[in-house]
């Protein structure tokens, strides 16, 4: 007697059916991979926001908000900018991270405490709602959404312009002219003039905000 044959379990999905089914069933995952490009990762935890992986086309300066808005005039207005509560989030371009801290050590603002820091590669930040799509309360958005059809990398503040100066300033140090940093001439890359004015209304905010603490009387 032949005994009936037991059906041999399923193969797990293929990684190819499991992203075509997010991107169907996701419309802010299917934006940013399908209609920008982006590489993405999933959040951990239920309701958890889909993330954006930065340093692959983007790197990302992130600064209270209160700061980052007289910053924006060094942006060009295709360069995106995103808002997640009291924190502003500018766009620059991938590798901008890593050149922070020699950045501002060279404007001067090495050693100064600031809230102004940098997400590089390996980093993620939660992906602002679409512009057109209805977000959670809470939720990070766009100030200055990325257009679909646009290469990002171009609209970006980055340091192109930075070695083509080092040259001059050497030279200059030579014949002990010397070169101020914050001078139009030496503010040759739109990234050094962004971080600059970066770091100077992070280092106003935060005065503003020690000035307004409760003194401490013992």
């Amino acid at each position: 007697m032949a005994l009936p044959s037991v059906p041999h379990p399923r193969p797990p999905a293929e990684p190819r059916t499991r992203r075509a089914g997010a991107l169907r069933d996701d419309p802010v995952r299917r934006w940013y991979e399908r209609e920008l490009g982006w590489p993405v990762r999933s959040g951990t935890g239920p309701g958890a926001a889909l993330r954006l992986v930065t340093g692959v086309r983007f790197d990302v300066l992130q600064l209270p908000a209160e700061a980052g808005f007289a910053a924006l005039r060094h942006l060009g207005p295709k360069a995106p900018v995103a808002l997640h509560g009291g924190t502003m989030r500018l766009l620059v371009a991938a590798g901008s991270a890593d050149e922070l801290p020699g950045l501002l050590d060279w404007l001067e603002w090495g050693g100064v405490p600031l809230d102004l820091t940098a997400i590089g590669t390996g980093g993620l930040i939660d992906a602002p709602t679409p512009p057109g799509l209805p977000g959670s309360r809470g939720a990070a958005v766009w100030l200055r959404p990325p257009e679909p059809g646009h290469d990002v990398e171009a609209a970006l503040p980055s340091l192109t312009t930075l070695a083509a100066l080092a040259p001059r300033a050497a030279a200059r140090a030579l014949d002990g002219s010397g070169t101020d940093p914050h001078s139009g001439s030496a503010a040759g890359s739109d990234l050094v003039r962004l971080v600059d004015t970066a770091a100077t209304q992070c280092h106003r905010v935060r005065l503003r905000r020690a000035s307004n603490q409760p003194l401490a009387f013992s």
